[in-house]
Order: structure tokens, then C-alpha cells, then sequence
């Protein structure tokens, strides 16, 4: 497999799996790192800006979602520690609906 070949696959899969798909990139991650030693940053950093942009997506789709009242503890603690919780959206499960939710409660993107 060629590296710009490599990089591609790696990329849609970590944008995947980072959605509310099912998925996991890290045996992409493990791959490129034996296989192209040289690269390690380049891997990490394409890696990173997939599992960024799934996120991101993930947001806008929860704003899509109809601001309506909703009192399940996940979303309180959302409301309470606000942009601090989405440093867990890393989080196998939970994660997505951390960023899910964000966008639903219309936190503000840059925060």
C-alpha cells in the first residue's frame, strides 16, 4: 500500500469513528506507525484531523436536532461544565454523545 493510499484509508476512518458510526482507527494507527517509521507526525496528525472532523460533523448533528427541554443527567452535565466535558468526546461510547449533545444545547462551537 502506498503512503498517500495509506493516509486516505486512515483519515475515513478515523472521520468514521468518530462519528456515531461504528468503527475504530486504531489498528490503522498501529499499522502506519511499524510501517512508516519515518512519518510517525504525518500519521498522528492525519489521524487527529480525521477524528477532528468527525466530531465536528457529529456536532452539526446534533444541531440539526430541535432544541426541546430534556432532563437526562448526560445533558445536565453538559449544561454544567459546558466545552470542558468535550475533551472526554475521546471517550469509546459516550464520546459521540458528548459532541452530540453539544451541538444540540448550542454550545458555542469556538469554546
Amino acid at each position: 500500500m502506498s503512503f498517500t493510499a495509506y493516509l486516505w484509508t486512515l483519515f475515513t476512518s478515523a472521520l468514521i469513528s468518530s462519528t456515531v458510526l461504528p468503527g475504530g482507527s486504531e489498528a490503522l494507527v498501529v499499522f502506519g506507525m511499524h510501517e512508516f517509521q519515518t512519518h510517525l507526525w504525518i500519521v498522528v496528525f492525519v489521524a487527529t484531523a480525521g477524528n477532528t472532523l468527525g466530531a465536528l460533523i457529529t456536532y452539526g448533528m446534533g444541531r440539526l436536532i430541535p432544541n426541546k427541554k430534556q432532563e437526562a443527567r448526560s445533558l445536565e452535565l453538559l449544561k454544567k461544565y459546558g466545552p470542558i466535558t468535550l475533551l472526554f468526546s475521546w471517550l469509546p461510547i459516550v464520546g459521540d454523545g458528548f459532541c452530540l449533545g453539544a451541538g444540540w444545547l448550542r454550545i458555542s462551537f469556538w469554546r
